[in-house]
C-alpha cells in the first residue's frame, strides 16, 4: 500500500489514539473544573471506541503508513483495558512503536502490566516540583510525590520515560532549572511545552507564552546546550543535549516557531471522531463509518486515505494573522484528543 500524503506532501506516520475523555485531574490548561464539573456529561459505553474498534482502525491507518501510535485521554490509565489494548496493537496489528501519555497519577501500579503488554515508552507530566503549584495546576490539590515516585517505578519496570511541562509565566517559569536539575540526574529527557492555545476554555493568552529560545536560554544559564537533530521525521520537540553529556531537554514551540511543514500526525477522539490538527474544530465520525454495514476493511482504508490526502492544516503557521485580524476559530478541547 503506498503511504498517504496530504495536499503539502505530508505523509501520515504518527496516530494519537484517545481510549477515554474522562480524567482525575483538572488541568485548567485542558480539563478546567469549571468547565468539567460534576454537571459535565462525559460519554458512555456504547459512544466510546471498544478495544475491537481500536484494533481495526489502526490496522487501517497502518495500512497507510502510520508506524507510532500513542494512547491518550482524558487519562489513559483509568481505562482497564489498556493492556489488553497494548498487547494487541502490538501482538496483533504488529506497530513498531506504542507509547502512552500520562499524569502518572495510577502509573506506579500499572507500569509492570504496561511493560509487559509491550509499551515502548511512557510520557508523564510533571509541571511542577512544588506540591502548592502542582496542586493547583492539575485541579485536585494532588502533591507531585505521587507522580514523581511513578515515574521511578517506571524506569524500574524498563520502560523508557520521557516527561512533560506545560510552561507558563507567572506560573510555573521560576521553576524551570529546577525541573532540568531533577530529571537531569535522573536521566530522562524533560520537554518543555509552550503554553498553547488549544481548545476554547483553557484562558489562553500570549502574554503567558513563554518562548522556547527564553526556555533554552534559562536551562542554558546553569548548564552549557547544544543543538541535537531530531531523532526521527516529524519530530515535534527541538532537542538540546547538555554539553556534558548528561542527556537532553525538548522544546516544543508550537506558538513561537510552528511546525506545521513537517506534521505527519492525526488523532482519533475516544468516540471515534478524527482531527487532521489540534486545533481543529470539527472531526470526520470514522467510528460511525467503521461500524455502518458494509463497511469493509479495504473501503475503511479507502475513506481514511481520503481525508488524509484532502488535509490542507497549518493553524500554528496561521495563528499570528489569525489574532492579527481578531478571529476567533473554535477548536476541539484538548482533553477530548490527549493533545
Amino acid at each position: 500500500m503506498v503511504p498517504a500524503r496530504d495536499a503539502f506532501q505530508r505523509p501520515l506516520r504518527d496516530l494519537r489514539v484517545s481510549v477515554t475523555d474522562r480524567c482525575n485531574f483538572r488541568c485548567p490548561y485542558c480539563m478546567p473544573a469549571e468547565v468539567f464539573g460534576p454537571g459535565h456529561a462525559f460519554l458512555r459505553d456504547p459512544q466510546l471506541m471498544t478495544l475491537a474498534e481500536i484494533v481495526r482502525l489502526a490496522r487501517a491507518f497502518q495500512a497507510l503508513g502510520v508506524v507510532k501510535l500513542r494512547l491518550t485521554g482524558g487519562e489513559p490509565l483509568l481505562r482497564p483495558d489498556v493492556p489488553d489494548l497494548i498487547r494487541a496493537l502490538k501482538q496483533e496489528v504488529g506497530l513498531p512503536e506504542v507509547a502512552l501519555t500520562t499524569n502518572g497519577w495510577l502509573l506506579e501500579k500499572l507500569a509492570p502490566a504496561l511493560r509487559a503488554a509491550g509499551l515502548d515508552r511512557v510520557n508523564v507530566s510533571v509541571d511542577s516540583l512544588d506540591d502548592a503549584t502542582a496542586g493547583r495546576l492539575n485541579g485536585r490539590g494532588f502533591k507531585v510525590g505521587r507522580v514523581l515516585r511513578a515515574i521511578d517505578a517506571a524506569a524500574a519496570a524498563g520502560l523508557p520515560v520521557k516527561v512533560n511541562c506545560v510552561v507558563q509565566r507567572g506560573v510555573n517559569d521560576g521553576e524551570l532549572p529546577a525541573l532540568a536539575a531533577y530529571f537531569r540526574e535522573r536521566g530522562h529527557p524533560l520537554r518543555f511545552i509552550e503554553f498553547m492555545d488549544v481548545g476554547n476554555t483553557n484562558h489562553w493568552a500570549a502574554e503567558r507564552v513563554v518562548p522556547a529560545r527564553e526556555i533554552v536560554a534559562r536551562i542554558a544559564e546553569h548548564w552549557p546546550l547544544e543543538p541535537a537533530g531530531p531523532a526521527y521525521r516529524g519530530e515535534v520537540a527541538a532537542r538540546y543535549r547538555y554539553r556534558d553529556g548528561r542527556g537532553e531537554i525538548g522544546i516544543i514551540s508550537s506558538v513561537t516557531e510552528p511546525f506545521c511543514r513537517d506534521c505527519h500526525r492525526a488523532r482519533l477522539s475516544a468516540d471515534g471522531r478524527l482531527y487532521t490538527c489540534l486545533f481543529a474544530a470539527l472531526g470526520w465520525d470514522v467510528l460511525a463509518a467503521a461500524r455502518s454495514p458494509g463497511m469493509t476493511d479495504a473501503a475503511l482504508e479507502s475513506y481514511l486515505r481520503r481525508i488524509w490526502t484532502g488535509r490542507m492544516d497549518r493553524y500554528s503557521d496561521e495563528r499570528a494573522e489569525v489574532l492579527a485580524a481578531g478571529e476567533t476559530r473554535p477548536k476541539v478541547e484538548m482533553s477530548y484528543i490527549g493533545g
